[in-house]
């Protein structure tokens, strides 16, 4: 199993020119080569291979306006091009959208492999560099001094702060003992998470608790006079409070998933189109677009599916398209319409009284369950999709 330990850095002023040195390199041969493939394809039709970038790259390399690019390490640079032809290829395949040209003011990285760093009594030391960088080293359960990383990702924030990622090969986990229970999850905005067990999960609501004091930093920042020094202080003010909003929802992201997947052997969620659901909202629901963006529902997904199949459980995703408020969970009669305004109904068929998000959990833990019966939780798996078999005859989602 692979897995990555974060920490955060502290290198010295020397280093830290280094370091600015390298990513500053990174973006000019990220740009170059990005501008270079863009003009090929509009102009002959065809796409560049890794090999002929690199060939690029070494070119590059000989210019005399670009002689830099020889005083820092090569490895960072050659990953950059790796990462730019892996990015064209999810592009493709339609996984991502389009790489994008790479800013100054955005998050920095540089990846070294193993023959561009070393590891000593726990000192990390990379290529070009005088001495070891200084870590804070937060995981207590795993000792640095004999860690055999295959992979050291060096970054620095837009707010200015210094993390260093270390990848590693391990042996895959015991996996969790049963617990004998399943669980559905319905996501929402009043609610962040509803429970079939009827436990209700808060919203944190991080943003909004911040979002006073950022408007106040990006008007000043807007009436920062470009390029002086007091802009960029300001602009690291901006970051920091987008930075403490990011950490604190992650946190609690988190949290509430390894707390699932302690807790129940199966999972089931809908196969929520996040990115669809902000973008056809239309100008009229702008404040309901951007509590959307800000909950995290796709984030929450992928740490279920690394966790669950880390620790032995299972997480179904249920089609979108599957009408889960809409169906009375006691007896199945499908409502025909249901506005988002009702939380509670009565079911015509049977009388039973349902609210609406319990409702809806209970019928996504059913469909799971029902597409995957006689299924056993395996010990690493991936993310099983379950269809009702209609597919987007269902024109409501709920």
């Amino acid at each position: 199993m692979r897995a990555a330990y974060k920490c955060r850095a502290y290198p010295d002023p020397d280093q830290a020119a280094i370091l600015r040195r390298t990513f500053g390199c990174i973006r000019v041969v990220w740009n170059r080569t990005l501008a270079a493939r863009s003009a090929r394809y509009a102009t002959e039709g065809k796409g560049t291979s890794y090999r002929e970038s690199d060939a690029a790259l070494t070119v590059m390399k000989r210019l005399p306006e670009l002689a830099f690019l020889r005083q820092v390490s090569s490895v960072p640079l050659q990953q950059a091009l790796r990462h730019q032809h892996n990015a064209f290829a999810a592009f493709r395949a339609g996984r991502a959208r389009h790489p994008r040209f790479k800013s100054r003011h955005a998050r920095q990285s540089a990846h070294y492999t193993r023959s561009a760093f070393r590891m000593r009594d726990g000192e990390l030391w990379l290529a070009k560099a005088s001495g070891p960088l200084r870590l804070v080293w937060s995981w207590s359960h795993v000792d640095l001094a004999t860690m055999e990383p295959t992979m050291v990702v060096v970054s620095r924030e837009p707010d200015g702060r210094w993390f260093v990622t270390f990848q590693v090969d391990q042996a895959d986990p015991v996996p969790l003992p049963a617990t004998g229970q399943a669980v559905g999850l319905d996501l929402g905005l009043i609610d962040f998470a509803v429970l079939s067990t009827g436990e209700r999960v808060a919203h944190p609501r991080h943003m909004d608790r911040h979002e006073r004091r950022l408007k106040r930093y990006q008007r000043v920042l807007a009436r920062k006079q470009r390029a002086s020094a007091n802009r960029a202080k300001a602009r690291r003010k901006v970051a920091r409070q987008h930075a403490r909003v990011r950490d604190a929802r992650r946190d609690f992201l988190h949290k509430t998933s390894t707390r699932l997947v302690r807790e129940f052997d199966t999972i089931v969620v809908e196969d929520l189109n996040v990115a669809g659901m902000v973008r056809n909202g239309g100008a009229r629901k702008r404040g309901r677009n951007r509590s959307i963006a800000r909950t995290g529902w796709g984030e929450l997904r992928a740490m279920l599916a690394y966790k669950a199949g880390r620790d032995g459980r299972r997480l179904l995703v249920v089609d979108r398209w599957y009408p889960s408020s809409k169906t009375c969970s006691a007896c199945g009669h499908l409502l025909a319409t249901l506005s988002l305004g009702t939380r509670q109904w009565v079911c015509p068929s049977c009388g039973a009284r349902h609210d609406r998000d319990v409702n809806a959990a209970k019928n996504i833990l059913a469909a799971g369950l029902a597409a995957a019966v006689g299924g056993a939780i395996p010990t690493v798996t991936p993310v099983e999709t379950v269809s009702d078999g209609k597919g987007p005859s269902f024109r409501s989602r709920r």
